[in-house]
């Protein structure tokens, strides 16, 4: 599966190099369900994100969607594409309203070459994305699709989920159905499935604005089904 909030390449870096970076950056104020960019654009710069909730996503010819990402507070987003000059991979969109600091291309160049020692932290993860893509990669090939679901379940619990006082964790209306299935890299018509089968479970209640995961427990051990 992919990683969750905050998982990238300069968000990962020291405090003290993105305080740095960053330090200088233009703010902007991104509204909910509006692109920050699209797949395809091209790579000027990077963002962090300030406060807010994002979701990265990439579309296959056939117009098939895949979150590979959700990112929160803290979190850098298009640092791949300022890097290397391509353009975006990806579109990226707010789930919630966004405040974003934005570095360009020119500046981010400028920062490397003051510190040079940003290249070898960035080496060490990249290291690491490497090595999260090849989980993914076995994860979307053998876990069945009630444990991806599940998997997607618990993230968002984790991430975006509110404890109800002592009752189930609640997930608002801020992630869809369709999201959801995004994130498992299954179809809708499966969420739906598994969904009854969690509800019959009593693992999960529905309304019609929002999901209460009722057993958070189990939901982990779903996840660990092969």
């Amino acid at each position: 599966m992919a990683q969750w909030i905050s998982s990238n390449l300069l968000s990962s870096l020291s405090e003290r190099l993105t305080g740095t970076l960053f330090a200088a950056a233009a703010r902007q104020r991104l509204e909910a369900g509006r692109a920050l960019f699209a797949a395809g654009d091209a790579g000027d710069g990077c963002y962090r994100l300030d406060a807010g909730l994002l979701k990265v996503e990439v579309a296959s010819p056939r117009g098939e969607v895949r979150i590979i990402a959700l990112l929160g507070p803290g979190a850098v987003v298009g640092e791949l594409s300022m890097i290397d000059g391509q353009p975006r991979s990806a579109s990226v969109f707010a789930l919630r309203e966004c405040l974003l600091s934005f570095v360009s291309r020119e500046a981010f160049n400028r920062y490397v070459a003051a510190h040079p020692e940003t290249c070898q932290e960035l080496l060490a993860i990249l290291s690491g994305r490497l090595r999260e893509a090849n989980a993914a990669i076995a994860d979307a090939a053998f876990l069945p699709v009630r444990a991806r679901v599940a998997r997607a379940l618990n993230e968002l619990a984790e991430h975006v989920g509110q404890r109800d006082g002592d009752g189930p964790i609640v997930i608002d209306d801020t992630v869809s159905r369709g999201d959801i299935a995004a994130m498992a890299g299954v179809a809708r018509e499966n969420v739906s499935r598994v969904f009854r089968e969690f509800r019959l479970r009593k693992l999960m209640t529905l309304s019609e604005r929002r999901i209460f995961l009722n057993d958070i427990a189990a939901l982990r051990r779903e996840m660990e089904i092969r």
